[in-house]
């Protein structure tokens, strides 16, 4: 199970957020709907306030507070910013200068002189964003750090005659009116054309091209984080909308702020550990993510604490049609057997790679894919803000034979990125080994290289230990949500030809880089003990933090060295969401998918095995091959021509023996493989 990624700094304890939730009155700012939420999340969302009387808890902000987190902005853009040159050519941006100016600014004023807070985050807030990296981050102090701004419903697109539409497709529970329903058509939003209303909300996020930032300014019509954005300028919206029955009507609704939810698992992305280190997610979007889940489907939530202390065996077997296979990663997974016009599939929704074991995450991918149809699987990513880079490109060995290379990543060339590097060239707190990169920062002050040489953040071994273990066609769909550690997998799978890539927007959200946050980024260059006494990192003020793209990541295969960051993943074909996909489940989506998997060869290779004295008796079960090579320990030991069935051969055993390998070939080409264990 994964939620929403934060930092030490930005968590509260049980005993402030309860003093906080007694200093807000739910029954005078007409939010009574909240009463008859779901159990589950109802005394989370008891602590919710109307905006404005959240805005009375918003403090100032000192002069000296200011110069620091324009003084540490500063820093990461100048010195570790990998793609600040990239950014410059594709947007013409230059953050550099404009903190150059306000601190400028900052130094020639008063106390009595400062505009508010909320101007001044405003202002850092913009800096980041002008770069359109939704790693690169300005996360705000208290009181916005653990909170987000909600309307009770959902928005969603769908697509007629190529034209977009905007419904409702999910309320939130307790919330009723007498035609405002889900299916209802947005028209307006405080009197300005729905679509305008998007693009407006789409220059409040920082989405690396036109998808992503459309699908982020939808989403911000109705959930903002606010570690990440302000608060709406408006207390309420008046919302124009279509009936069910074609009236035309009006909705004025006002602003809720609710805190998160208290426990959260996954990676500390503030401390030195292998996760941390390793992470490529989208922060804002896990959050928005988690959000949606608190209001609109409260039953996963209650799934997500009941399985975190259910210690008993799962289910092995296959599942029904429309079934979900149970899992105790709730938030991470969902599993379950299609049927489509071309035939049943499995569906496998990923919703997040945030976790803080990829092995275990890649271990119950397997055990779940095991039980679902061997045909055909498709892989639904969408929404997915990253996580954990290892989770995402170890998974991508068990959907093909080929061996995977996990995509390198660079360093930008600067002196202080140079120290961190060298404090942990010989990984001397065992998290994080840095020590490739080292040579070629060094020899950037002779050759004036932009960047390092390029190094995978996923071990290759790590990659390749296990294997193939699905042997069907599979079609992964994809949209613009998708970032991070999400777009790595999506660009693997694509470099290695795994299968087709169907998405719903032109690309993916194009993230590609590996993200620290600024407390680890001071954490660095404090341990080993001594710390190093002119480190830039400094605190930052109210649980304040900041986060960076650190490392780019390049593309593999035909793609070799392309950058992944604003260019993204272009799918195969695109496909246009319906109303009937919105309101039942994505009917009409996964029937695509199901036609596209129709049409895909299906392989079969399932093996066992019986152990004698100098030799190993081998049951093969194949489909859709037509040569089988076997291998012990890397070593070629037998080739023979297979048939579609059962087939049982011997082959000499040597001794020691550790690793049984099969490669499946068609026509000469290699399309399946498994690897034993002996």
């Amino acid at each position: 199970m994964s939620q929403v990624n934060v930092s030490r700094a930005q968590k509260i304890t049980s005993t402030q957020r309860t003093a906080r939730l007694h200093s807000y009155d739910k029954e005078k700012i007409g939010l009574d709907f909240l009463d008859d939420v779901h159990p589950a999340v109802k005394d989370q969302l008891a602590g919710s306030t109307d905006l404005q009387t959240f805005l009375k808890s918003v403090g100032d902000l000192s002069l000296g507070d200011r110069k620091r987190l324009v003084e540490q902005a500063f820093v990461l853009f100048n010195d570790n910013f990998v793609h600040l040159p990239f950014k410059v050519a594709m947007h013409g941006v230059n953050p550099i200068q404009k903190l150059r100016l306000i601190k400028h600014r900052l130094e020639q004023a008063k106390a009595s002189d400062l505009e508010s807070a909320l101007s001044f985050h405003s202002e850092m807030l913009a800096i980041f964003n002008s770069v359109r990296d939704l790693h690169t981050n300005y996360l705000l102090p208290f009181p916005f750090a653990d909170k987000f701004a909600f309307l009770p419903f959902q928005i969603e697109e769908y697509f007629e005659n190529g034209e977009p539409h905007y419904i409702v497709t999910h309320l939130v529970q307790g919330f009723s009116h007498p035609q405002f329903k889900p299916g209802v058509e947005i028209k307006m939003w405080n009197g300005v054309p729905i679509r305008r209303a998007i693009e407006l909300s789409a220059d409040l996020h920082a989405g690396s091209n036109l998808a992503a930032r459309h699908a982020r300014g939808l989403d911000g019509l109705t959930i903002r984080p606010l570690i990440r954005s302000l608060p709406p300028d408006a207390l309420w919206v008046v919302i124009g909308y279509t009936d069910l029955n074609g009236v035309e009507r009006e909705l004025k609704q006002e602003w809720a702020v609710a805190p998160y939810r208290p426990t959260y698992v996954g990676t500390d992305a503030d401390s030195l550990s292998a996760s941390a280190v390793a992470q490529g997610v989208d922060l804002e979007a896990q959050i928005t993510q988690e959000a949606k889940k608190m209001l609109f489907a409260p039953e996963v939530v209650a799934a997500e604490v009941a399985a975190a202390d259910q210690q008993a065996m799962l289910s092995t077997e296959q599942a029904s049609t429309d079934q979900e296979i149970p899992t105790l990663m709730v938030g991470v997974f969902r599993a379950q057997r299609v049927k489509t016009p071309s035939g049943e599939f499995g569906h496998m929704r990923i919703f997040t790679f945030n976790v803080d074991d990829p092995q275990a995450f890649i271990k119950e991918f397997i055990r779940l894919v095991g039980l679902l149809p061997q045909n055909g699987l498709i892989v639904d990513v969408r929404g997915n803000g990253g996580g954990h880079i290892w989770a995402s490109e170890g998974l991508l060995q068990v959907l093909t034979p080929r061996d995977i290379s996990p995509e390198p990543t660079q360093f930008i060339n600067t002196p202080l990125n140079l120290r961190i590097c060298q404090r942990h060239e010989k990984n001397p707190t065992g998290q994080i080994d840095l020590g490739p990169w080292v040579p070629s920062i060094r020899q950037s002050v002779e050759t004036g290289a932009t960047y390092s040489s390029s190094f995978p953040i996923t071990p290759v071994d790590f990659a390749n230990q296990i294997g193939q273990k699905y042997h069907g066609p599979v079609v992964l769909i994809t949209d613009a949500r998708c970032y991070s550690a999400t777009d790595i997998f999506a660009a693997g799978f694509q470099d290695h030809e795994i299968g087709y890539i169907l998405g719903v927007d032109d690309n993916t959200g194009t993230g590609g880089a590996n993200v620290w946050t600024h407390a680890l980024l001071r954490t660095l260059l404090s341990v080993p003990a001594p710390p190093d006494p002119e480190t830039p990192y400094k605190p930052l003020p109210n649980g304040a933090n900041m986060r960076v793209a650190i490392r780019r990541s390049l593309r593999v295969g035909k793609q070799s060295g392309t950058p992944v960051e604003d260019l993204g993943i272009t799918p195969n074909s695109r496909y246009y969401m319906t109303r009937k996909d919105l309101l039942t489940g994505n009917t009409d989506l996964l029937n695509k998918a199901g036609e596209i998997l129709s049409h895909m060869p299906v392989r079969k290779l399932n093996v066992t095995t019986t152990t004698s004295p100098g030799k190993i008796t081998i049951q093969a079960e194949t489909l859709g091959l037509a040569r089988l090579d076997i291998y012990i320990d890397g070593r070629p030991v037998k080739s023979i021509d297979v048939t579609d069935g059962k087939q049982s051969f011997d082959v000499p055993l040597p001794t020691p023996a550790r690793l049984l390998e099969f490669a499946g070939f068609k026509a000469n080409e290699y399309v399946a493989s498994r690897m034993i264990n002996l």
